[in-house]
């Protein structure tokens, strides 16, 4: 779901069962290209609306079966966001979708501190078609990588690939493989699974929760023992929560090289070759066309960083 043309109008029943305790929550599912921080916004801006006409406010009652709902995107608000002559290291691209390998430095979409030089720069340059297709301040991106993070990122060039993708993330519906380099050892193979929100003590980080917090659930499998007390293994992700991987490593006990959130930086400094960054990397995401169906495997090579590792 992207946001469309000026005035256009969603409408909702809420059917029989529905599992979830909020309406918000309801309506994320049914409209996979919003979140409910922007569905939250759309109703304090009057646009979400019951069956008599009258704006709804109050997300947190539970939807109740047979409701009918009518949401109203607004027109997309101009952008400033100027398109910049950046290289793109295209892994595939077709009318509809394009696949890059991102380089660790490289932030994903504009925001406080980076109004210039991030990828949506690069790709309003790339693709001059690509603005509003999913937001204007986030055009095509269903998903993205951390800064420092590299490897595979895909980006919706049409309003259907945008539905497409972001229906395929919402259920999982997809293989996502990384690849760290990290202190210690974890066991061989394993399996966490966990409930992850903001740090209490520490909004800046991300951290394991009892209660609250977003399910999430990391696969693990050890690749290689490395020099200096140091492991190379590769992870895939049931979930895609921020700072996801980081913050399970280090759990286990094994941070990431060059982590400066959550690692050891005094273990990286010492180091023969001390990395100017966490070493992860999205190497393979596996996932089927979001328009015509056709199985797609993307591959991104290691970047040079990683080379005394491999």
């Amino acid at each position: 779901m992207a946001e469309e043309e000026e005035g256009e109008v969603f409408a909702l029943t809420v059917e029989g069962g529905a599992p979830e305790r909020r309406l918000d929550q309801w309506l994320a599912r049914r409209l996979p290209g919003l979140t409910r921080s922007r569905i939250q916004a759309l109703a304090k801006q009057g646009c979400l609306t019951d069956a008599e006409g009258r704006p709804v406010a109050k997300l947190s009652a539970a939807p109740l079966p047979g409701a009918v709902y009518a949401l109203t995107l607004p027109p997309a608000e101009p952008t400033d966001i100027v398109p910049e002559d950046i290289p793109l290291d295209v892994l595939y691209e077709d009318a509809e979708l394009l696949a890059l390998n991102k380089p660790a430095g490289l932030v994903v979409h504009p925001a406080c501190g980076h109004s210039r030089g991030t990828l949506v720069n690069a790709l309003l340059w790339h693709c001059p078609d690509l603005r509003g297709i999913g937001g204007e301040r986030r055009p095509g991106i269903v998903h993205r990588l951390d800064m420092d993070t590299s490897g595979v990122l895909v980006v919706a060039k049409s309003d259907r690939a945008y539905q497409g993708l972001a229906r395929a993330f919402a259920a999982h519906d997809l293989r996502k493989e990384y690849v760290a380099v990290v202190h210690g050892a974890p066991p061989t193979v394993g399996t966490l699974e966990t409930l992850l929100g903001r740090s209490p003590a520490n909004r800046q980080k991300m951290a394991i929760l009892r209660t609250g917090g977003k399910r999430a659930v990391t696969h693990w499998r050890v690749e290689a023992a490395l020099p200096d007390g140091l492991c190379r293994v590769a992870c895939e992700i049931e979930t895609g929560r921020t700072h996801q991987i980081r913050v399970h490593l280090a759990s286990l006990g094994t941070p990431i090289v060059g982590d400066a959130l959550y690692g050891k930086p005094a273990l990286d400094k010492r180091l023969p070759h001390p990395p100017a960054r966490q070493l992860l990397h999205a190497r393979r995401l596996t996932l089927r066309h979001p328009v015509t169906g056709e199985p797609l495997l993307l591959e991104a090579p290691f970047p040079l960083d990683f080379a005394p590792y491999l």
